[in-house]
């Protein structure tokens, strides 16, 4: 089987400090399984079971983007929110990184309203429909639309809830998580020592507060989503191409009907002049 992207060794995962957890005091229960040991008052993180959860949390993400769904990245920490929306633009994802907006999920129709309405404002402002307006109506046009790009910037081009999620600490983002749980959308999430992964369906043990850790898992996910986004987009080509080919055999088989036409007005043509030369005949007789 062919790699259809690349994976960080354990070394890799080592390195960037993705073992290392919180302290003793702040774990939660349910993260015993994934802790090797405690040194220092630090728990650390089983990295093998993190190589392993990462590779099932990439197949997922890979097999949604491959079928062309949408995925959304949500991550509002200071330190790895720049990363989360850089990987996500990367890899044709969408992302949310300033606040998670109460309903994103759950309640999308009135979210989408903002978002089609951004793009209204930002499609007028290109096309210089404004120019008519005074300057202090342009520049409150401008606030709205840097405040909607804030807001919603992220989800443009999309049209339905997204089929997966992926959150960088699902402890901070517990709104993003209950509203995926009830309608049903599946999560994969970096999760610390001190997160419930009960509600993850894709759990990936590791640092969330190092920006090293963040990265390398993000880059991961990340290239999991473009390498499913662009097999998507072959098959589409494929698909294309079989009906491009497709559709001349249809008009071949018209070719023999408009022959045999030809043919019988090429002998019309012979029978009347026999017919004209047996008349001029007859009159000579």
């Amino acid at each position: 089987m062919t790699k259809k992207y690349k994976l960080p060794k354990i070394e890799e995962l080592f390195e960037a400090g993705v073992h290392f957890g919180h302290q003793v005091r702040r774990w939660h229960p349910s993260m015993e399984k994934y802790i090797f040991t405690a040194r220092g008052g630090i728990h650390i993180v089983d990295l093998e079971k993190t190589d392993l959860l990462l590779k099932e949390a990439c197949e997922f993400m890979y097999e949604v983007a491959k079928k062309g769904d949408k995925v959304i990245f949500v991550g509002t920490k200071k330190q790895s929110k720049e990363i989360v929306q850089a990987e996500a633009e990367r890899c044709g994802a969408h992302h949310v990184t300033e606040r998670w907006l109460g309903g994103t999920i759950t309640n999308f129709s009135v979210i989408k309203k903002n978002v089609d309405k951004l793009v209204a404002l930002k499609e007028g402002k290109d096309k210089g429909e404004f120019e008519k307006y005074t300057k202090k109506e342009r520049l409150l046009i401008d606030r709205q639309i840097a405040k909607l790009t804030i807001k919603v910037g992220g989800l443009l081009g999309l049209k339905k809830i997204p089929s997966a999620v992926f959150v960088v600490d699902p402890r901070r983002e517990k709104t993003a998580v209950s509203e995926a749980k009830i309608s049903e959308v599946p999560v994969a999430a970096l999760v610390d020592t001190n997160c419930n992964p009960q509600r993850i369906d894709y759990p990936i043990p590791g640092n969330d507060d190092a920006i090293k850790s963040v990265a390398l898992i993000m880059k991961a996910i990340a290239d999991a989503v473009e390498a499913g986004y662009g097999a998507f987009a072959k098959s589409q080509e494929d698909l294309e191409k079989v009906e491009k080919k497709e559709a001349p055999k249809k008009n071949t088989s018209i070719k023999p009907k408009t022959e045999k036409k030809k043919v019988t007005k090429k002998k019309t043509g012979i029978k009347s002049k026999k017919k004209k030369e047996g008349k001029k005949n007859d009159k000579k007789s």
